[in-house]
């Protein structure tokens, strides 16, 4: 998890273009309410398998 949209997806992007893995980046904006970010890493810990966020950044919370 990162507060930094300003770099961390190139620096992301320029990992995975070395060859190399991450178990997947999540952003988050760093105004958004902690119990938001709680329900959101719930949810894709309940619904989800973690191979589904290998390699992938996103931002949380979803929609």
């Amino acid at each position: 998890m990162t507060h930094d949209f300003r770099t961390m997806p190139r620096h992301f992007g320029e990992f995975l273009e070395a060859g190399r893995s991450s178990p997947g980046v999540f952003l988050v904006k760093p105004r958004t309410p902690l119990a938001q970010v709680i329900e959101a890493l719930v949810l894709v810990w309940a619904a989800s398998d973690p191979e589904e966020w290998k390699n992938r950044i996103l931002e949380i919370p979803l929609g």
